[in-house]
C-alpha cells in the first residue's frame, strides 16, 4: 500500500498525483508519473548534453491529505535513439492540511530499453486521519524513505526487476483533542524497515500515457526486515492487471483488477488498502486497511476535441484478513464523473478533475495529472 509519506513525496514530481496515506511502494507512481514526458525525447538527438529542462507548478486535491500545490523540476534526456527517455528530478509539494514533502529521483533507460533503473530517495512530513470503527484518528507521519529498483528486458514488452526499498518513519497523534491512536496500530509508530524483492511488467499497452488498447500486468512480491527490533519479517505481494479496449476513434473502456496479501508482522501503513494499492477512487486510503483486498475497477473515456475529453467510472473492492474473510465487512464502491483538459498538444497527458460518490454516501474531489490507471 502506499503510504502518505511515500505518496507525498513522489507528488512532488508526478505533478498532481493523488497522495495517500500508508507506507510502502508509492515510488512506483514517480516512474508511471514520469513516463508521461517519455516521448518527449523522440527527436534524433540524444546523449545527456542533449537534454532539455522542464518545471511545471499544478495544483492537486484528494480525500487524504486535502489540497495543495506540487512543484516539480526534471531534466530530460535520451541515452540511445530507442530507449525511454531518462529523467532526473527534483520536487517538493505542501498541502492545506501541513502535510510537506521533497524529493530526489532519476530514471535512466540504457541499451534500447535492456536495462531500465530508477532511484528515489525523499523526506516528508504528512498529516491524515486513521480509521477504527469508522472513527477517524488524526495522526501525524514523518521519515525518510529510499527506493531503487533496476529491471532487466527480457523482450520488449516483458522486463524483469529487483526492489530495495529503506523507510524510517515515527507516527504520533495530531494535536489535542481526547483522541488517542488505536492500540492495534501502536506497534508500528516508530519503524525503521529494509525491504527487498522483485518485480514484472509486461506491458502491451499502445501508449504510456493515454491508453486505448492493449494490457498491462504488474506484479511484486517483497520480504520487509524490521532494524533494530526483535520482530518478525512479513512478505507482501500484489499483482495489477489493466486492459483497454477501444470503442471508436474518440471512445475507450479501461477495466482494473487488483489483488493483495501481506502477512501478520505487516505494519498497518504498508498492508493492503482500498484507494492506495489499487488507487481506487471514493475512499481515504486509510479506511479500509487490512492483510488482503481486491477490487476492480471500470472506466469510460472520451474525447471531445483536440483539448477536452471526459469520463465515467466506478469500482468495488472487498478487504480481509485473508481470503475466507474477504467481503465479511461488506463491499466498498464508489462510481463517479471527470473531466480531462490536455495541457500539451503533442502529447496525450491530460489535466484530471474527479468527483466520486461511495455508498457510505461521502463525496470525494481528485485533482491531478495524468489518469489513474
Amino acid at each position: 500500500m502506499q503510504s502518505g509519506l511515500f505518496r507525498a513525496v513522489t507528488l512532488a514530481f508526478s505533478c498532481g498525483l493523488t497522495p495517500q496515506a500508508a507506507l510502502a511502494v508509492g515510488a512506483d507512481d514517480v516512474h508511471r508519473q514520469m513516463g508521461h514526458v517519455e516521448t518527449a525525447g523522440k527527436e534524433t538527438s540524444f546523449g545527456f548534453s542533449n537534454g532539455s529542462v522542464i518545471v511545471a507548478p499544478v495544483p492537486f486535491s484528494n480525500p487524504t491529505i486535502g489540497s495543495g500545490l506540487a512543484l516539480g523540476a526534471g531534466y530530460l534526456f535520451k541515452n540511445d535513439p530507442d530507449s525511454k527517455t531518462s529523467v532526473i528530478g527534483i520536487g517538493a509539494m505542501r498541502s492545506d492540511n501541513g502535510s510537506q514533502a521533497v524529493g530526489l529521483m532519476t530514471n535512466l533507460a540504457f541499451n534500447n530499453n535492456r536495462w531500465l533503473a530508477n532511484f528515489f530517495a525523499g523526506k516528508a512530513d504528512v498529516r491524515y486521519d486513521l480509521y477504527t470503527d469508522n472513527i477517524a484518528v488524526p495522526v501525524h507521519q514523518d521519515g525518510d524513505l529510499a527506493r531503487f529498483n533496476l529491471a532487466y528486458g527480457a523482450t520488449e514488452d516483458l522486463s524483469f526487476g529487483g526492489v530495495f526499498r529503506y523507510v524510517n518513519t515515527s507516527v504520533s497523534l495530531d494535536g489535542s483533542g481526547g483522541s488517542i491512536i488505536p492500540p492495534e496500530y501502536s506497534p508500528d509508530l516508530k519503524l525503521e524497515i529494509i525491504t527487498a524483492g522483485f518485480s514484472a511488467d509486461w506491458d502491451r499497452r499502445d501508449n504510456s500515457d493515454y491508453p486505448t488498447d492493449g494490457s498491462r500486468l504488474t506484479a511484486e512480491a517483497t520480504r520487509g526486515f524490521f532494524l533494530g527490533r526483535d520482530r518478525a519479517s512479513y512478505d507482501k505481494a500484489h499483482v495489477i492487471y489493466d486492459l483497454y479496449h477501444p470503442l471508436g476513434t474518440d471512445k475507450t473502456v479501461a477495466f482494473r483488477g487488483v489483488a493483495c496479501a501481506a502477512t501478520d508482522e505487516t505494519p498497518f501503513f504498508d498492508q493492503c488498502s482500498i484507494g492506495a494499492t489499487d488507487n481506487m477512487r471514493g475512499f481515504n486510503s486509510t479506511q479500509f486497511l487490512d492483510l488482503r483486498s481486491t477490487s476492480l475497477q471500470a472506466e469510460y473515456r472520451q474525447r471531445f476535441g483536440a483539448r477536452w475529453g471526459g469520463v465515467a467510472f466506478g469500482g468495488i473492492g472487498w478487504t480481509g484478513e485473508d481470503l475466507g474473510s474477504l467481503g465479511n465487512d461488506g463491499s466498498h464502491s464508489a462510481v463517479g464523473i471527470g473531466v480531462r483538459y490536455r495541457v500539451s498538444k503533442k502529447f496525450p497527458v491530460d489535466f484530471s478533475v474527479d468527483i466520486s460518490h461511495n455508498n457510505l454516501g461521502d463525496d470525494q474531489i481528485y485533482i491531478y495529472v495524468g489518469q489513474r490507471f
